[in-house]
């Protein structure tokens, strides 16, 4: 699915000349390289800041801890997505309330949570799921007319665009706070676990940054209960040197979606990831959209010609055994419910070929010929 090897092989020199400087500094905690990377990307974002953190669930409860939310509050979150938002919210006491999700672009859909707003409720998360922030506008606009504290999920989004209120902004900077993930698998990708937090509130910033390191503002004086989330100057060093590349890889992303789209549009049982005209679209994955039937089948197929796939979610969130408690029951979110049954995402990274693509969208084509005779 993500080809690391070949990606660091070609910045070989450069990633080793920063774990060398760092090795040579000794500071593996809190080294200048953390500040550095914070710097590079605040003005890479057009942020007011970044806070590192140890992983992007971290940076989620970081979040929710500095906005000041209080038990017993509810957040509207997407039940379609990765468990981290809703995880971090339970832990923190507060309520998660699911939404459902637009079926094309996978992305905020007032209709559905717009009937789920109560005097609880205090904030709205957008997961910028697979690569683009789509939906932001309405989001915006959703947050502004209900008064609530709108956050971004940005860990497969960063560097996509998204235009709202008539100007174009980077992901994650339409909300009181963002969030995003360094895993290696991300489009940012450090050596191991990694997150962050970007807002351009220098106030909310700073409470994080505190929050992140126990609480204290001044050695060994803790004003609040925190916690211990550092991002290690290891990760930072090398998130240096990939950032600078970031454009690239997000161009070879685009054009590895642009050749699959080409190959995959003419099959019918294949439906291609819609892109919105209001945002850009990064490419963290390639999801199509196939029929239930057929998903496991080809899944088989592809594995047996040495092709990777993934499913993307199998399972909404408001059917997971961890949030039962919620109440929620099969069919009170179709659209999600329908996704998971039908999404797959395809091998996708900065090292893909043309090649590689046509031999993958030529086995999927073979498939649903062989399954319509």
């Amino acid at each position: 699915m993500v080809d690391l090897k070949g990606q660091h092989a070609r910045l070989k020199p450069e990633l080793e000349q920063a774990l060398e400087q760092v090795m040579a500094e000794g500071r593996y905690i809190n080294g200048p390289h953390v500040g550095l990377f914070a710097q590079e990307l605040s003005a890479y974002l057009g942020a007011e800041a970044v806070v590192p953190c140890g992983n992007g669930t971290d940076a989620l409860q970081l979040t929710f801890m500095a906005l000041g939310l209080k038990p017993g509050d509810e957040v509207l979150v997407p039940a379609f997505s990765y468990v981290a938002a809703a995880e971090a919210l339970a832990l923190l006491k507060l309520t998660p309330v699911f939404y459902d999700v637009d079926p094309h672009f996978f992305a905020f859909n007032a209709g559905s949570v717009s009937l789920k707003v109560g005097p609880k409720t205090k904030a709205l998360l957008v997961v910028h799921l697979f690569g683009q922030a789509a939906g932001l506008q309405e989001a915006a606009e959703f947050a502004r007319n209900y008064n609530l504290l709108l956050i971004e999920d940005v860990a497969q989004a960063i560097g996509a665009k998204a235009l709202v209120d008539g100007a174009w902004h980077s992901a994650g900077l339409v909300g009181v706070a963002a969030t995003t993930s360094f895993f290696p698998s991300k489009n940012l990708g450090c050596l191991g676990d990694g997150g962050a937090v970007y807002t351009k509130d220098a106030q909310l910033a700073k409470r994080v940054k505190s929050l992140a390191n126990h609480g204290q503002t001044t050695k060994y004086v803790y004003d609040e209960i925190g916690c211990n989330s550092r991002l290690d100057t290891l990760q930072a060093a090398w998130l240096s040197v990939k950032l600078r590349h970031l454009p690239a890889f997000t161009a070879a992303r685009q054009q590895a979606a642009a050749w699959y789209t080409q190959g995959l549009h003419a099959i019918p049982q294949v439906i291609t990831p819609a892109v919105s005209a209001n945002c850009t679209h990064v490419y963290h994955q390639y999801t199509i959209k196939v029929p239930p039937s057929s998903r496991a089948k080809l899944r088989n197929y592809l594995d047996e010609a040495g092709i990777c796939s993934m499913v993307y979610y199998p399972c909404p969130l408001h059917t997971q055994p961890a949030f039962k408690y919620l109440g929620n029951k099969l069919g009170d979110f179709p659209v999600s419910e329908t996704l998971s049954g039908t999404v797959l995402s395809l091998p996708m990274h900065t090292e893909l070929t043309q090649t590689e693509v046509a031999f993958i969208c030529a086995a999927i084509a073979r498939f649903f010929s062989i399954k319509s005779k």
